[in-house]
């Protein structure tokens, strides 16, 4: 049956970015939208005026969601963003909408369950294993292959994220991560983070998308930075790939596999690879679209990847086809952290070839944090052209023409008396 006037429900942090764009995809499609979140005093006014639930009670919130289902019903519901994909999940299996298994949903979020989950189906994750920060931490790396990789298991967008080459840099990345974990999560995911094997080879990006148990590619990004670390920030995501077909289907073989091993059903998929000379080693398989503004590089006439989410979660057919042309997009890292006074050259950026956009998202005043303590970067540039080298070069000379002053954060010390 289908509804008259149907409504959607977004379930949202209340200061998510994700939020205005789907809002705006719903618009399109002639949805009304309620916000479940926790913003009784946002800004944002659809937060607002929306439903109000305790993110940090998801047995609360989902029954504060089923009671507004029986006053009006949904025709579909959708998590926004990796925090909120599971308790959307329980409220679609409870209303009988398309959803993926809550489980599903739980461990493809949670580092260290994902890569348990995967493991046990023998899909190509790297030697992993779990450190508990309350206790002694030597006693816990015994046997330890060099160099790892040190992860919160909960956080995004490599917030945290430190490679170790000895024992010595691996206790001092524990000492780091833990101040950056600290009330962040639930207790269990700031005591604990996860070690790994790393993988040296290239990193890529797939984009796409399930609909009752098929998967269905959209893109795979190329990261033509290397991403070997201390830190591991991101920047350019150039499609399409240049790596060889066969290997370009063997990550696509790869995120199959792991979505079935998940037990994933309906909805975007967001997958991280390294491919080496082994195998094509699986990072993360997310239940939600590409993060940030980095949506944008997909957009074309006809297509837009949020419009595309909302149609899975209330089946409804959607055009989906991959991008034409080469398009990528270069998230601009922080180089030095402080306050802003202002961005210089944005101009210039934007009149390099081939380049379409370039958005400043920070404001003068704002605080620059550089990984790995930071989780937000000051914006992004797009660029579009004949081949994915063309279009990495325009976004390189782009992001060099940009100069973010900054002065130094002054922190006020509390003096005893």
């Amino acid at each position: 049956m289908r509804l008259k006037n149907p409504r959607l429900l977004l379930v949202s942090q209340p200061d998510s970015y994700r939020l205005a764009p789907y809002l705006a995809a719903a618009g399109r499609l002639g949805l009304e939208v309620l916000v479940a979140s926790r913003g009784a005093h946002s800004l944002v006014s659809e937060v607002h005026a929306g439903l109000h639930v305790d993110l940090d009670d998801p047995g609360a919130a989902l029954e504060h969601i089923l009671d507004a289902a029986r006053q009006r019903p949904f025709a579909g519901v959708l998590g926004c963003d990796d925090s909120t994909v599971e308790l959307a999940a329980h409220a679609a299996q409870q209303l009988d909408l398309p959803h993926n298994p809550p489980r599903a949903a739980r461990e493809s979020r949670r580092k260290d369950l994902a890569r348990a989950r995967l493991a046990r189906a023998g899909c190509a994750v790297p030697a992993h294993r779990l450190i508990d920060l309350e206790r002694p931490v030597l006693p816990q790396i015994e046997g330890l292959r060099w160099p790892c990789v040190l992860k919160p298991i909960h956080l995004s967008a490599s917030r945290g994220v430190i490679r170790a080459d000895d024992e010595a840099g691996f206790v001092a990345a524990c000492e780091r991560i833990r101040g950056i974990i600290a009330g962040s999560g639930e207790d269990f995911e700031t005591r604990h983070l996860l070690v790994e094997d790393y993988i040296d080879g290239v990193e890529v990006a797939w984009e796409g998308y399930l609909r009752r148990g098929k998967l269905h590619t959209l893109a795979l990004f190329d990261k033509p930075d290397p991403l070997q670390g201390p830190f591991f920030e991101e920047t350019i995501y150039v499609t399409p790939s240049l790596l060889a077909p066969e290997t370009q289907q063997k990550i696509r073989q790869r995120v199959a596999q792991a979505c079935r091993a998940l037990g994933l059903d309906t909805g975007p998929v967001h997958a991280e690879l390294r491919i080496d000379g082994h195998d094509a080693w699986i990072l993360e398989v997310a239940t939600r679209t590409i993060g940030g503004d980095c949506a944008r590089v997909l957009d074309d006439a006809g297509f837009n990847l949020e419009e595309l989410a909302i149609s899975l979660a209330i089946d409804t057919p959607h055009r989906a086809s991959p991008p034409q042309g080469a398009r990528g997009v270069m998230m601009i890292p922080v180089r030095r952290g402080g306050i802003l006074r202002r961005v210089e050259g944005i101009l210039a950026a934007r009149r390099v070839p081939l380049v379409e956009r370039v958005d400043i998202l920070v404001r003068e005043g704002q605080e620059l944090v550089p990984l790995p303590e930071g989780n937000r970067y000051p914006g992004y540039i797009f660029a579009r052209g004949e081949s994915p080298q063309e279009v990495t070069r325009a976004l390189r000379t782009a992001c060099a023409r940009l100069d973010f002053v900054v002065a130094p954060l002054l922190r006020m010390e509390k003096i005893g008396h």
